[in-house]
């Protein structure tokens, strides 16, 4: 993964999205902007590394920064979405001083899991920040944050391998191509001639069909299916993705799309 540095003398942004399809790769990278916010020396590139503020803050115990995630539900299991109670809850604490640090920062892990309720209330926070204190959200797939909130944010984009982004979006297309036509044997032959294809390019390709999908839904983008029909692929499209990440067998998820991915009226 490409290492961040900020050189001397750069103003940061007061909110950020960090986006990347590896959970790893993109929270390394939102601690290493933290760091950057919070890093201590005055001259040079940062974040420094070597300062207390960059190491604390790289070792995940630095005070000042502050992780943000959906609540646990009553079998202690983290929820599937972040609702508007946790971001009301930054909104109260944000504007208290930082404890030890220049400044405080939060990292919104799975941003893109907020809800439209989180969502609105977190756009307040970046219409009007506290002073000395920094957003950065985490996210898979940033299309799925409402219009409003990445316009007021930096995107940096994490390892966008060129290539690889083609791949998915070509793979996208084809799949979106063959639903919209509306058959479900022209679905299911496309669908067995890809389910060879290994689960992290399958991953991508759902990825990348459901930014395609959220930008019709805000009235963008090419693609010929109705509102309804993108939310509904959409949701299948989530459904996919969660059991790929559960190791169920990319045949599976292509055998689920070919059965529900043409609905049934």
């Amino acid at each position: 993964m490409e290492k961040l540095v900020i050189p001397g003398g750069t103003r940061l942004a007061h909110a950020y999205i960090v986006a990347s399809p590896n959970e790893a790769e993109r929270m390394e990278y939102a601690a290493r902007l933290a760091a950057a916010m919070l890093c201590e020396r005055e001259d040079g590139a940062r974040p420094c590394g070597v300062c207390r503020a960059c190491r604390k803050t790289l070792a995940g115990i630095h005070p000042d920064v502050v992780r943000v995630t959906a609540e646990l539900d009553s079998q202690g299991r983290r929820k599937r979405e972040i609702g508007v109670d946790v971001i009301r809850s930054v909104a109260e604490n944000a504007p208290v001083m930082p404890n030890e640090g220049r400044a405080k920062a939060y990292i919104v892990e799975d941003a893109d899991t907020m809800n439209p309720q989180a969502q609105n209330a977190f756009l307040k926070l970046l219409e009007e920040p506290p002073e000395r204190v920094s957003f950065i959200l985490a996210a898979a797939n940033p299309a799925l944050l409402l219009a409003t909130v990445r316009s007021r944010c930096e995107t940096l984009r994490v390892n966008a391998d060129a290539a690889e982004g083609e791949e998915a979006a070509a793979d996208a297309s084809a799949l979106l191509d063959v639903i919209a036509k509306g058959s479900p044997t022209a679905l299911l032959e496309w669908c067995t001639a890809n389910e060879g294809m290994d689960s992290r390019r399958c991953e991508a390709m759902l990825r990348s069909a459901r930014e395609a999908l959220a930008d019709v839904l805000r009235e963008r983008g090419g693609i010929k299916l109705e509102r309804g029909r993108c939310a509904y692929l959409d949701a299948l499209f989530s459904r996919c993705c969660d059991y790929l990440r559960r190791n169920v067998s990319v045949r599976s998820v292509m055998g689920l799309i070919a059965v529900d991915g043409i609905e049934m009226r």
